[in-house]
């Protein structure tokens, strides 16, 4: 009965790139198997139209949340720089887990270096505003339509304004239609 929405931010630009809608029992670690390949899948349509380079996704930035040792290691497998925050988990035993302890140690190291901490900063600054934008004033935190689909439709639709809204402050200076009309155009 409960949805669990899930969405990717492009971190240069701020703009939302992929938009899922689960189960609310499923944790992170089972949500970025669905919500990464959908990232992708949208860059890909966004770059076939607009004739650009076809945009590849090689580094994550995620909150602790997503870390696990598979996760870690199936993103390196697949070519991914994770820079996922490590919870307190204290000594870890890796008998027979090589690759997985590589990944987590290489994750670490990314995660102590200068541009793995401005990298989570940036994710909290760049995040923050469209989890306000589209769950606290878009009021979608409390969703009164059934279904995954029409949760889906609805987190679309706001996503869609958002990232309008990013567009029209890089095209005319102002993200809003209201203050767009007390400006002159040239």
């Amino acid at each position: 009965m409960a949805h669990k929405a899930e969405h990717a931010v492009d971190l240069e630009t701020g703009a939302i790139v992929g938009v899922t809608v689960q189960d609310a029992n499923k944790g992170d670690t089972d949500t970025i198997q669905v919500t990464l390949p959908e990232s992708a899948a949208q860059l890909e349509a966004v770059a076939a139209v607009t004739d650009a380079a076809i945009a590849v996704i090689d580094e994550v930035v995620t909150d602790k949340g997503y870390h696990s040792r598979t996760v870690v290691c199936d993103l390196k497998a697949l070519g991914i720089r994770t820079y996922i925050s490590e919870p307190d988990r204290g000594p870890q035993s890796w008998i027979a887990q090589e690759a997985e302890r590589d990944a987590v140690y290489a994750n670490r190291r990314r995660i102590r270096s200068d541009r793995g901490k401005r990298l989570l900063r940036r994710r909290g600054e760049v995040l923050e505003r469209p989890c306000a934008h589209l769950y606290e004033t878009g009021a979608l935190r409390r969703a009164h339509v059934r279904g995954h689909i029409n949760v889906l439709k609805r987190l679309l639709i706001q996503a869609s304004a958002f990232n309008v809204g990013l567009w029209m402050r890089t095209l005319f200076g102002v993200g809003t239609p209201r203050a767009l009309q007390d400006r002159t155009v040239p």
